[in-house]
């Protein structure tokens, strides 16, 4: 019996000890984390300060003063990765373990001091030249006022119909980017020798792993939501060539190729919205013409935004701080360059944020800044959180927010009942016509929305070297899109850096992801407003049962894997395009009869 009670008393000293090991390590663990968010805080908001001032006044040196507070940050991030793997998650709660885990994926760059700081120069090297790029036409200095900025060759892309106008402008863009290839291999490489520091076989690999699930299946789930609309954007496609060819001819556009990508209206061929109004199907019916509206209406950059943030708050969202007015660059500079790709910023993780971009009193910006805003929202709602936690319940959550509101602020309805359009019509001519100018936004965006980061992904791999970059880029569009460029194009060219996302080094899986789970946050929207009849005629605004729930997905942050965030907005844990689909089942109906005959496909 002694030797029992021995035992025993030795097994509860054990046990206590164990116990104690255990609350001591998740109190070592909670120190951590809390020492981490605390100095996360000074280095988020002096590199994203610094990466402001850059972005808005480039010269060589905020280049500099942006390249190294990043690369404070960095260091520091990496520093804590590392440390970070010394805690056993099974003895933490789930917070920590998910805090922990978070933090390990923060950033995958060189441990070197020499490799990160290399990175970090290439980074605002890259950025710098996408920023400041210009088109001089041939004979034409750099600097001379004929130069040209992306925003003038955008426009030359959306109103002219002269095709050697269009290649001009086109290509002019193009030529800006072939001095960053170089740069940009190499970039490839110090990302590759952070990812593979992490555990992963490349940066790819490092980017899939960010969606709660492993990299392999997380590339499934991607092509199972592509092959779900692929066979509407065919349609869409084999619609909007076969009137490219009545207006062109079959010499320029071949009724049964890919369609050059200088006449889509887009310098990335990524939305056709733009020559939707020379295939309006029923041109008689009342035109949702919003440029005329801005325009009748007096809008400026200010007023515009006002409108955006008066939607949101319609639906019970607080007002913007003043602070976001006072800071924000809403036009471009006058007398310094800056970059005038749209952007949502938090500054400080604690309520300063802004946006910036170059807003002209065109539809294209006005959806911009609602799309927009959708990000600052987001920013506001988890800012209670702590740091790590900062962040969308993944990438396309972050996306999807503003375009869902966007999907409201398109509708007839909402357009005619702020005055931006006449009045608004239910007949069937008019949907149509809705449909097909939201579809040459939304849908024709889908391929393009995929096939970046594919072609990123190979490129990490190294299944695509440096000299078959454009290469592969051409044969992902074609592939996916069934665009072909203008012309062959020179070895030189690296036409991907000629998009944003590349030399900004921006994933772009998020936008894919935005375009199918808009819908779906549309349609839990639209429910929880009380709307009956078909998803494309909801209009939400104004609806604060609507508002409150999106607000509460929003406050979830990253705090819970993203299944759990999206069961309290759609009651589902799937991202699903059936939404999408059912939002355009008039359109779809309507095309294939359109397209009896024809033969589809590239």
């Amino acid at each position: 019996m002694k030797r029992l009670v021995l035992l025993v008393s030795a097994a509860l000293v054990a046990g206590c000890a164990a116990l104690m090991g255990l609350t001591g390590h998740a109190d070592e663990a909670r120190a951590f984390l809390d020492a981490v968010d605390s100095r996360l805080r000074v280095l988020s908001q002096e590199s994203a300060k610094a990466a402001w001032v850059q972005a808005t006044h480039i010269t060589e040196d905020t280049q500099f003063l942006a390249a190294k507070a990043s690369e404070r940050r960095l260091e520091y991030l990496s520093s804590a990765a590392r440390e970070a793997r010394r805690f056993d998650r099974n003895q933490l709660d789930a917070q920590a373990a998910r805090a922990l885990m978070l933090l390990e994926r923060k950033s995958a760059v060189p441990a070197d001091s020499e490799l990160l700081s290399e990175l970090t120069r290439l980074s605002s090297r890259l950025e710098a030249l996408y920023g400041s790029g210009r088109y001089c036409p041939p004979g034409v200095e750099p600097g001379a006022s004929q130069c040209r900025r992306l925003g003038e060759l955008e426009e030359v892309l959306a109103s002219s119909t002269d095709p050697a106008e269009l290649q001009e402008a086109w290509e002019g863009w193009h030529g800006i980017s072939p001095p960053m290839r170089d740069d940009y291999a190499r970039f490839v490489e110090l990302q590759n020798i952070g990812a593979r520091e992490l555990g992963y076989a490349d940066a790819g690999a490092y980017w899939r792993a960010g969606y709660d699930m492993p990299p392999d299946e997380f590339e499934q789930v991607v092509e199972g939501l592509w092959q779900e609309v692929r066979p509407l954007y065919q349609s869409l496609h084999c619609f909007v060539r076969a009137e490219l060819v009545q207006e062109y001819g079959d010499e320029l556009v071949p009724a049964d190729g890919p369609i050059p990508a200088h006449l889509l209206g887009n310098m990335w061929a990524q939305q056709w919205s733009e020559i939707y109004p020379r295939l309006t199907p029923y041109p008689g019916q009342p035109p949702l013409d919003v440029n005329s509206g801005l325009k009748r209406q007096g809008y400026d950059a200010v007023k515009m935004v006002r409108q955006a943030e008066g939607f949101y708050r319609g639906i019970g969202f607080p007002a913007l701080p003043e602070s976001f007015y006072r800071h924000s660059m809403f036009v471009q500079p006058a007398g310094r360059e800056a970059v005038c790709h749209a952007s949502a910023w938090d500054l400080d993780l604690r309520g300063d944020v802004r946006i910036k971009m170059c807003i002209q009193p065109n539809e294209e910006d006005l959806r911009t800044i609602y799309h927009e805003l959708g990000h600052i929202y987001y920013y506001l709602a988890y800012n209670a959180l702590p740091v790590l936690f900062q962040r969308g319940a993944h990438d396309g959550f972050h996306e999807a927010v503003g375009d869902t509101v966007m999907l409201s602020l398109m509708t007839p309805a909402y357009l005619a009942s702020i005055g931006l359009v006449d009045r608004a019509s239910s007949a069937p001519e008019a949907v149509i016509n809705q449909q097909l100018k939201m579809a040459m936004d939304k849908v024709a965006f889908l391929p393009f929305g995929l096939l970046v980061d594919k072609w990123r992904w190979q490129v990490f791999s190294g299944e695509v070297p440096p000299e078959r970059y454009n290469a592969a880029w051409w044969e992902l569009k074609r592939r996916y899109q069934g665009v072909a460029p203008p012309r062959a194009r020179p070895a030189e060219a690296f036409d991907p850096g000629a998009k944003y996302h590349i030399p900004g080094d921006t994933p772009y899986m998020r936008y894919f992801l935005a375009h199918i789970m808009q819908f779906q946050f549309y349609a839990a929207m639209c429910d929880a407003a009380g709307h009956a009849g078909p998803l494309h005629e909801c209009n939400f605004a104004g609806s604060e049962a609507a508002g409150e729930r999106m607000w509460a997905t929003l406050q979830a942050g990253q705090s819970q894997p993203w299944p759990q965030t999206m069961q309290i907005l759609t009651g589902g844990r799937e991202m699903d395009a059936r939404p999408l689909l059912r939002y355009f089942a008039p359109l779809r109906e309507w095309l294939d009869a359109q397209n009896q005959g024809r033969a589809c496909g590239w």
